[in-house]
């Protein structure tokens, strides 16, 4: 993912919303907790979008937690099984679960960032193969694409793609089916 100014998938992950809990009192702000109050009162909690947050967390005017889908839970899922965890539903808007990843590292201490950075790059290798393996089986069924038997569990582990994995998945598609025609095309010229 870009951090571009004109990119679709930064700006859908910097949407992203991070719960806060804010230190002081914001006057004329209450919308932002999503509530009647005119003010944001100290301790209050609210989800803020990740663009906004930084401005908010670097003036010391709120703390956050970090957000579920790289918690706990969904950390030791990964662990267990990285290809059984269905990242696209993690954070919506597309499943941009890594540049949503990436957004968070860059407001993390240092220790804290490279804990994310590792469940980002370990699950990330560790549904690669997944990806390409199923990119080129597509890609081999033909036209058609979806006629093959598809297995449950590979079908949910696509649907559960991140919108990184899904680029990937359709550039190793189309590779494989160049590279299919390539080589139908020297035997034709052997023969």
């Amino acid at each position: 993912m870009d951090n571009d100014y004109f990119s679709i998938d930064a700006i859908l992950a910097e949407n992203q919303k991070i719960q806060c809990t804010f230190k002081v009192d914001i006057p004329d702000m209450g919308h932002l907790a999503g509530g009647s109050d005119r003010d944001i009162k100290s301790l209050t909690k609210a989800p803020i979008p990740i663009w906004l947050a930084y401005i908010m967390l670097f003036s010391d005017w709120a703390d956050f937690t970090i957000p579920s889908p790289f918690g706990t839970r969904v950390r030791n899922a990964l662990k267990a099984e990285p290809r059984s965890v269905k990242l696209s539903n993690l954070v919506g808007a597309g499943g941009l679960w890594y540049g949503f990843g990436k957004l968070v590292m860059d407001i993390l201490s240092e220790d804290q960032a490279n804990g994310i950075s590792e469940v980002l790059t370990k699950a990330f290798k560790g549904r690669l193969l997944e990806v390409i393996d199923q990119a080129q089986h597509f890609a081999a069924l033909g036209p058609a694409g979806g006629g093959g038997p598809s297995t449950d569990s590979a079908q949910s582990f696509r649907e559960g793609l991140d919108g990184t994995e899904r680029e990937l998945f359709a550039l190793a598609q189309e590779s494989a089916k160049r590279m299919k025609r390539w080589h139908e095309g020297n035997d034709k010229a052997r023969r």
